[in-house]
């Protein structure tokens, strides 16, 4: 018994030092990231804007900014589901699906439409359909939780009066 309680307090810890690890990373990433992002940001403001003649030239230095965004975007997201994990000691999936439905959006966002095939935007378009479909399943599973355990509480404070 007592060989099984130290393998899981040493289980334990180390879980606690991986995850505490993860989230310096992250955070150094994240940081990283947004001063890289900034530093493109003031190198090519000028060089850019002089080059932008039309909104068609517009277009692929706004594609390029948003995706910057929302990669540090998707470095927050997962800085969150490691926080959660830590807290919580599990996974939230719609963490997880947001994570991966703003990195759809980042990939939809730098697309060639008129380069790409059909087929590949319909793979997407499915993929983004599962997503939010999936979203939408786990919040309506939550809400339904929620008000299953507030019924519960309010029944078990009818009884107790």
């Amino acid at each position: 018994m007592d060989g099984i309680a130290l393998k899981d307090r040493i289980l334990s810890k180390l879980e606690a030092s991986v995850v505490t690890a993860m989230q310096v990373l992250m955070m150094v990433v994240v940081l990283v990231a947004t001063f890289i992002l900034y530093l493109l940001l003031l190198k090519n403001l000028f060089t850019e804007v002089v080059r932008i003649e039309s909104v068609d030239g517009l277009l692929p230095t706004l594609q390029q900014s948003f995706a910057g965004v929302l990669t540090v975007v998707l470095g927050l997201e997962l800085l969150e589901t490691l926080n959660n994990y830590f807290t919580e000691h599990h996974v939230r999936l719609e963490v997880i699906l947001v994570v991966a439905i703003i990195a759809i959006g980042r990939h939809v966002i730098q697309i060639d439409f008129e380069h790409t095939p059909g087929t590949v935007l319909l793979g997407i378009s499915a993929v983004i359909l599962a997503l939010t479909l999936g979203y939408f399943l786990v919040k309506k599973a939550q809400v339904a939780v929620a008000l299953k355990e507030s019924a519960r509480a309010t029944s078990d404070a009818k009884i107790s009066e």
